[in-house]
């Protein structure tokens, strides 16, 4: 099971959104972390067929996705950053009729549709309509109608918008549980939600992947250029003016902050281990700052 991404490159009017993206994906999480604006969506909406890029090609085993039609639809699950449903539907009637239009028989249908809805924390009100659920809530069974047929390949814009701490250490632990032998991919700007699960990370910028691999891998490239220092709190927006500040925190003593340089050794600083999130924010600086 291979799915390759071969030069692709998306512009909209004169609007240049992915550049020449080149990867391979098997079985396993990737995680794809960008600022808002990136290019993730675009990206997904290309993966899945949804849209059609201006140059290059997305092949599945080795055959172009646009030859595949059908064949290509019945091996994917999505779940969109725009998910939409119907508010009078109950939770279980709407996942019937996911499964319905992904062709699963009416007994398989409800089984998986049962399993599913326990898996997302929504046994206990899938006979409820889903315009009584919460933001939580309908994030789950967007998760879970994106998994109904089982797919080799999962594909979830922005997962865990919504979800409170406990439901993202729930998504977390299914989408690890179900990526053993499956392509699954998900966009995020927030570190946390792929920093533990993730086998390869994808940093997205201005349409480009400016680097790629393993949490452990990508935070190599801030080793020794992590610092934490006691400043004055008139001091600080020196600091901010002339570093990557990731964490600002206060106290009786002064304010410590973290932040992100390739300079020499500053006084009163301590080099600090990196993590994922400090390189994001350094990445991701310009953002950060508008």
């Amino acid at each position: 099971m291979e799915l390759r991404l071969s030069d692709i490159s998306k512009s909209f009017a004169e609007t240049a959104v992915l550049q020449e993206i080149n990867d391979t994906f098997s079985a396993g999480v990737y995680g794809l972390l960008g600022a808002n604006g990136a290019g993730k969506t675009t990206l997904l909406k290309i993966i899945t067929g949804l849209i059609k890029p201006s140059q290059g090609r997305v092949l599945y085993n080795q055959l172009d996705i646009s030859e595949q039609a059908e064949n290509y639809r019945a091996v994917l699950g999505f779940l969109p950053q725009d998910f939409s449903y119907y508010s009078d539907f109950t939770g279980m009637k709407f996942m019937l009729y996911i499964a319905s239009l992904k062709g699963l028989p009416t007994k398989l249908a409800k089984k998986r549709c049962l399993e599913l809805l326990h898996l997302v924390g929504l046994d206990a009100v899938k006979n409820k309509k889903i315009k009584k659920y919460s933001g939580g809530m309908k994030q789950r069974l967007g998760i879970a109608q994106a998994m109904i047929n089982d797919p080799d390949i999962l594909v979830l814009d922005e997962p865990t918008v919504g979800l409170d701490p406990k439901e993202r250490v729930r998504f977390r632990n299914l989408i690890s549980s179900f990526a053993k032998n499956k392509i699954v991919l998900l966009s995020t700007h927030i570190v946390s939600d792929i920093e533990y699960i993730a086998d390869c990370i994808l940093l997205l910028k201005n349409g480009k992947i400016e680097a790629a691999g393993t949490a452990e891998e990508l935070v190599k490239e801030i080793s020794n250029n992590v610092w934490e220092a006691t400043v004055d709190e008139s001091l600080i927006v020196n600091y901010e003016k002339n570093y990557v500040v990731t964490n600002e925190k206060h106290s009786t003593e002064g304010t410590v902050l973290r932040f992100v340089t390739k300079e020499t050794l500053i006084s009163n600083a301590q080099r600090v281990e990196p993590t994922l999130e400090d390189l994001y924010l350094y990445y991701f600086r310009e953002e950060g700052r508008l």
